[in-house]
């Protein structure tokens, strides 16, 4: 099994951990140290030996900062997370705060004294973020202090080692183009904005540009790395070389310059050395590196990675690669949902069985690569927290008349998957079939969405909100994310959310997820990924028009379905979307799943 169930949190711990991490404070004359939840590359997805915010307060949410001061702590965390981090951490030694209600840049402002020193590691807060603190800290007189080790590390006995997951070169035929088109396309690329080199961070961008994947890190297949790409010369890769095999070391070769991430600061001196501009992305680039290469001589110049759009624009080899992945997935998820609906009824299953269930199914393909995230399986009250992870010790049953939730995906060489399906065990109440049916319209609103060649995802927002609005009613997080082909799940710069600014372009991938969740009784997700694709021309039409190609291909639940909610056209892109899952998975599924699937895809 790829996922683990057991509990890392070790709440308990937390108060001997905060003494002894104060009393190193001390000894190097700080009054107090910021703790995030990242790494040297900023990612979502970190190694073991950078869950440093795990290891303090026993938070093991994906996002999140501790803030320690002499006498005071406090883990800052988002609206996913608020029940989480009660559980999860010892309130008598740490403050628990909503990271929009009382970010840690405001909490600091109240606490900090003229004088005070106010320590950070400058390879774990990115340029944009030690701006803000730097601001905070000199309006109430105290230094914000970068150190060269980080305390938290001298402290923590028994630390993992970094990783070093073997690396394997990505097919050309599944990349669709090489290495050297891509390093191509970016030297044009780099000239055009007047710049002389551009550093690399997020280990996604260096796995697409360099054709490469890994395993350094739970659930995304990308090595983690460093990379300088430089105007009219081959780029440099900085990655541990026990994680390269010879053939792959050639491969990279022919078009990188080679070393150890050691290497990495003699490299951004020799380019500040040279005066050269130097672009940096402020919201994903560690303040060391930009640091590093002013005090050099260098001049930043601050600007998107620029990876990610050419990343999240997929070409068509990428395009192929993802339909094929999704067909196989969601013969896989069919087959699942038509055992879930059998076997739920007798009361044996809890949310893990079923987590693991879904993975044999998925991995009965002889396609897995793994799971391309912890699997989100929640029964009742669970289905209610978005981002809930199930341990074995919270591991509920599936209960008669209680929704379940399971959002999934898989890895596979040629694609990544993100499904979400909510199921009813038993018989649905009124309630949960309208708050089902509002939340299936604004799916289908997004999904049979046009709209001008421009658009970005804040303006397509509200089309997934609509329905629910109309009740009074309304869910907290984003409707949907960029996607990945076998790479990160969640991707940038493109996503459908109040903060969705990227115009989007055909060849993107983004999920649509709107939701609903009625705190400790029930929650709603319904999950497809959609393409970007041209519009077809209306007549008379006078602008250019994006639309969604729908990817995802598995049943919704009509049991949860109140026809009535619904408009002609919504049950017509219904039907028809049910008529093409039957078409697409059914030859791919045993002969009971077909038929059982005829009868799940009926029309309404």
């Amino acid at each position: 099994m790829f996922q683990s169930f057991d509990d890392a949190s070790e709440p308990a711990a937390g108060p001997a951990r905060l003494a002894r991490l104060r009393a190193r404070l001390a000894a190097e004359g700080l009054d107090g140290f910021l703790v995030p939840r990242a790494d040297e590359h900023q990612g979502e997805y970190v190694p073991k030996a950078a869950e440093r915010l795990a290891w303090l307060t026993g938070f093991t949410g994906s996002a999140g900062t501790c803030v320690v001061l002499g006498d005071e702590a406090a883990v800052f965390v988002d609206g996913r997370y608020t029940l989480q981090v009660r559980e999860q951490t010892d309130g008598r030694a740490f403050e628990r705060c909503h990271l929009v209600d009382m970010p840690p840049s405001k909490w600091l402002a109240g606490r900090l004294k003229p004088g005070q020193r106010l320590g950070y590691d400058p390879m774990l807060h990115t340029v944009a973020q030690v701006r803000r603190l730097e601001k905070v800290c000199s309006e109430a007189g105290a230094e914000f202090v970068a150190v060269a080790e980080n305390p938290v590390d001298a402290v923590w006995d028994g630390r993992p080692d970094l990783p070093v997951g073997a690396v394997q070169l990505q097919p050309g035929d599944l990349a669709g183009a090489s290495a050297a088109e891509k390093i191509a396309r970016l030297d044009a690329a780099l000239a055009k904005a007047g710049v002389d080199a551009a550093v690399l961070t997020q280990p996604d961008s260096i796995a697409w540009l360099f054709n490469v994947r890994g395993s350094d890190v739970a659930h995304n297949p990308v090595p983690l790395a460093f990379a300088i790409l430089r105007k009219g010369a081959p780029p440099q890769l900085f990655i541990d070389g026990r994680k390269l095999s010879n053939a792959v070391r050639s491969a990279v070769a022919d078009v990188a310059e080679i070393a150890e991430p050691s290497g990495l600061t003699p490299a951004l001196a020799a380019l500040g050395a040279k005066a050269a501009r130097v672009l940096v992305d402020p919201e994903l680039t560690a303040d060391a590196i930009a640091r590093r290469i002013t005090a050099s001589g260098g001049t930043i110049v601050e600007g998107q990675d620029p990876v990610l759009l050419p990343k999240a624009v997929k070409n068509a080899a990428e395009i192929a690669g993802t339909r094929r992945a999704h067909l196989r997935d969601g013969a896989a998820v069919t087959r699942f949902l038509h055992w879930l609906e059998k076997t739920a009824p007798a009361g044996h299953l809890d949310e893990i069985a079923v987590a693991e269930a879904l993975e044999r199914f998925r991995a009965e393909t002889g396609a897995l690569k793994d799971i391309s995230f912890d699997t989100i399986s929640g029964a009742g009250a669970h289905a209610a927290l978005p981002h809930y992870r199930v341990t074995r010790a919270s591991s509920a049953p599936l209960k008669p008349g209680e929704i379940y939730l399971i959002d999934s995906g898989g890895q596979y060489e040629d694609g990544t998957t993100d499904i979400t399906r909510t199921v009813i065990v038993g018989e649905p109440t009124a309630e949960m079939r309208d708050r089902f049916t509002r939340v299936l319209a604004g799916m289908i609103a997004i999904s049979t969405a046009r709209f001008p060649v421009g658009t970005s995802g804040a303006q397509l927002d509200p089309f997934a909100r609509m329905a629910l609005w109309k009740a009074g009613l309304d869910f907290d997080h984003g409707t949907g994310h960029g996607v990945g082909v076998y790479l990160s799940v969640h991707e940038g710069p493109q996503r459908i959310s109040k903060l969705g600014t990227t115009p989007f372009e055909a060849g993107m991938i983004l999920s649509n997820e709107p939701g609903y969740y009625k705190a400790g009784e029930y929650g709603i997700r319904i999950e497809n990924l959609l393409l970007v694709t041209p519009a077809e021309p209306l007549a008379g039409g006078e602008r250019p028009m994006h639309g969604f190609e729908t990817l995802t291909f598995a049943p919704i639940d009509r049991r949860l379905i109140e026809p009535a909610l619904l408009s002609p056209a919504d049950r017509a892109w219904l039907d028809g979307y049910h008529a093409e899952v039957m078409a697409r998975i059914g030859p791919f599924v045993d002969d009971e799943t077909r038929a059982w699937l005829a009868a799940a895809t009926a029309p309404l």
